[in-house]
């Protein structure tokens, strides 16, 4: 029994390791996508258990390419990532548009969405697995953002992470702000947030404005702390 825990574990670090050499880049290839997304998936749910035995996320990654481009389905228990030969055209010159060319379009899109967004998603999951429920849009994406840039520090991606800030800067003052004078932003992205996430560019504002905003936050503690800490908030509220 200890020698298949031990094998288990050792395959595991293989796989991830294996998957983190591509992964932050575009994905042509549909099955070797999926192979680093499930690794990648599997070590963040292990990194979870390691702080809190307890949790148990039920949550597959799978490739199912929208609009949308990646998003978690709570009553499905998946996280639905894009290919980029499958996303639609008004997508792709969305982002051929704030990275100023083609080649540069590709690389957002390979950081962000073939990268950086899977432990976003699971951070979504992490959060409806342990409240049962979602509470502000804009507060969860917060939360979401922080457990992603988080778990992306703890696995050393630290190159990584500030080539997607150098990009989201460049892409984020491109963007107009889409809330009304005298309007605060959670409050908008609450009434609004089915119409934002059809609209790259309103939700692109949103999204890149808060991964500068956590980035730079530098009162965060590491990954685990956080995650410990949210644990403990939730327990107090039971």
């Amino acid at each position: 029994m200890k020698f298949s825990t031990s094998l288990l574990l050792l395959l595991l670090i293989v796989n991830f390791s294996w998957a983190q050499k591509k992964w932050f880049s575009l994905y042509t290839d549909s099955a070797v996508e999926m192979t680093a997304a499930t690794a990648m998936t599997k070590k963040f749910l292990a990194d979870v258990q390691k702080v809190s035995p307890g949790t148990n996320i039920k949550v597959v990654p799978i490739l199912n390419t929208t609009p949308y481009l990646i998003y978690y389905d709570g009553e499905k228990g998946t996280v639905n990532l894009p290919i980029w030969g499958k996303v639609i055209d008004p997508i792709k010159q969305f982002f051929f548009k704030l990275g100023g060319s083609e080649t540069e379009g590709k690389r957002i899109f390979g950081l962000f969405f073939n990268g950086f967004y899977l432990p976003h998603e699971l951070g979504h999951a992490l959060q409806y697995t342990v409240k049962g429920k979602f509470s502000s849009p804009y507060e969860d994406e917060v939360f979401a953002n922080q457990i992603a840039i988080l778990w992306w520090r703890k696995q050393g991606r630290h190159k990584e992470l500030e080539q997607c800030y150098q990009y989201a800067k460049k892409m984020y003052a491109q963007l107009p702000n889409p809330v009304p004078a005298g309007q605060r932003i959670e409050e908008y992205f609450g009434k609004n947030y089915e119409a934002a996430a059809k609209d790259p560019f309103v939700y692109g504002y949103m999204q890149f404005g808060q991964f500068i905003n956590v980035y730079e936050d530098r009162s965060l503690p590491n990954f685990d702390s956080f995650l410990q800490q949210f644990l403990k908030q939730q327990s107090n509220i039971r």
